[in-house]
């Protein structure tokens, strides 16, 4: 398939590292739109509708469903999922590392040791 000048303007971008972790942010942010939308409208349900059940305005929920709001609180996804008959569930994964001096690295590095201070009894 032939590649788009979109296609060969990413891959440029993509090299800069401050702009591929914008990037790979931002598909966060769609996910959690996206994964909000479908559950609201498979429930059946209207943005007003799910707003009532809130105790909120349309308005929240529409912002809620925006693929560039990134205002989320677990709290308040929680909130919506309980009105949608669902639970949320939130995943850690370890970065990829892409050199071969990273690759050594964990995914979390490590914690330090905490040594006991000795009291001195007086």
């Amino acid at each position: 398939m032939k590649k788009t000048n979109f296609d060969l303007y990413l891959a440029k971008q993509m090299k800069d590292p401050e702009f591929a972790a914008r990037f790979d942010q931002s598909g966060e942010a769609w996910d959690v739109a996206l994964q909000l939308t479908a559950l609201r409208q498979r429930a059946g349900i209207s943005q007003k509708e799910l707003a009532r059940r809130l105790k909120t305005s349309q308005q929240q929920i529409s912002r809620l469903e925006s693929p560039g709001y990134e205002g989320h609180s677990l709290a308040n996804l929680r909130r919506v999922a309980d009105a949608l008959h669902a639970r949320v569930r939130v995943t850690f994964e370890p970065m990829k590392t892409t050199t071969k001096k990273s690759s050594k690295r964990t995914a979390f590095p490590p914690r330090p040791v905490r040594r006991k201070q000795k009291r001195e009894h007086v």
